[in-house]
């Protein structure tokens, strides 16, 4: 298991009531020092490890499986945030061939953090697959059909992208700054073409870029697309709007199009470990993750393709019917994502 280091001294120090663990816990945390956090897990195993096996269960038949821990804890780092390793080993009171995992890690009625997800990869008597545990889905059970694995993980993508006010205002930055239906269709598949690369990449542990250089970034390029439309609109006043040619097909871009597609996707690699980075998988090749990461995306592309398909139309046909009013609305939409986006980009610099 690999648990957020200071979310898991508090909280097992609070549950515990282990004032010395958490004394000794975060002043290991403030300082730095991954052998003094080793040495606070290793003289508090039992919080610990009490902690999480009443969070963290694992039943055959209804009979719960006894846990004890193998070797001490160990200190590992994830974009810069130091976890708590630790190797479990449940032992059942007989052989079976389905078993229930549920967790109730961290949650939200202890105060430190909200809305926990759990992910779950497994191997247990030839049975593999992942899962996505939290308060509304707190278990699952390893003979579950393949299609309620994969449900888990369409909603965690659906539920991630309506969740990150940063991705949506990105999104809405594009739909703004769309001259023509082309645009936004090429725009949005140029976002997804990007994030969904590196998001494989990145999850299944072939890529990793810390988070303190992907966040501000993302921040970046939500004020840098938004902006691209302001600025447009401060060139050419209300033909903002109008296309340098006609071009001759269905997808024909004129030359600020086709470089506004490129930033885009460029943008959209960056956003792609942001995703995974939210998703917090760590774990060795396998065909059952590769499957679960695919669904989690299309969860993520169906809410954006569903934004498009009701904020788009009607921006379409207020252009038409009211130019000026359709270019001062995308503009304030465009000052007001490219503000925000500024902000978040200072603050997640300064670390603020």
């Amino acid at each position: 298991m690999e648990l957020e280091y200071d979310l898991l001294v508090v909280s097992a120090a609070d549950a515990g009531d282990d004032d010395p663990f958490f004394q000794a816990g975060t002043a290991a945390f403030e300082a730095g020092d991954t052998a003094a956090q080793a040495a606070a897990l290793k003289g508090h195993a039992s919080a610990v490890l009490g902690y999480v096996s009443d969070r963290f269960s694992v039943s055959s038949r209804g009979a719960a499986c006894r846990p004890i821990q193998v070797g001490d804890a160990t200190i590992g780092e994830r974009e810069g945030v130091p976890y708590a390793d630790l190797l479990l080993d449940w032992t059942c009171p007989e052989p079976v061939d389905e078993h229930v995992v549920r967790s109730g890690l961290f949650p939200d009625g202890e105060g430190y953090v909200k809305g926990t997800k759990t992910i779950v990869t497994y191997e247990i008597d030839g049975r593999s697959g992942s899962a996505a545990l939290d308060a509304a889905n707190p278990s699952f059970s390893t003979a579950q059909a393949w299609y309620q694995r994969f449900g888990e993980f369409f909603l965690l993508g659906a539920e991630h992208l309506l969740t990150g006010i940063d991705h949506i205002l990105f999104l809405l930055a594009l739909i703004a700054g769309s001259r023509r239906l082309r645009e936004i269709v090429l725009a949005a598949t140029s976002f997804t073409l990007a994030h969904s690369v590196t998001f494989m990449l990145a999850a299944l542990g072939l890529v990793e870029v810390p988070g303190v250089i992907v966040e501000p970034i993302i921040a970046l390029s939500i004020a840098v697309v938004a902006g691209w439309h302001l600025w447009g609109i401060w060139r050419r006043g209300g033909h903002a709007a109008d296309l340098d040619t006609a071009g001759h097909g269905h997808f024909s871009l004129d030359r600020a199009g086709w470089i506004r597609l490129g930033v885009v996707f460029c943008f959209g690699l960056v956003h792609g470990l942001g995703f995974a980075g939210a998703l917090g998988i760590d774990e060795a090749w396998s065909w059952t993750l590769l499957w679960s990461l695919l669904v989690f995306n299309i969860g993520i592309e169906v809410v954006q393709l569903t934004i498009i398909a009701v904020v788009f139309p009607l921006l379409f046909v207020l252009r038409r019917r009211a130019p000026k009013a359709g270019l001062w609305a995308t503009g304030a939409v465009s000052a007001a994502v490219s503000i925000m986006g500024l902000i978040w980009f200072v603050q997640r610099v300064s670390g603020s």
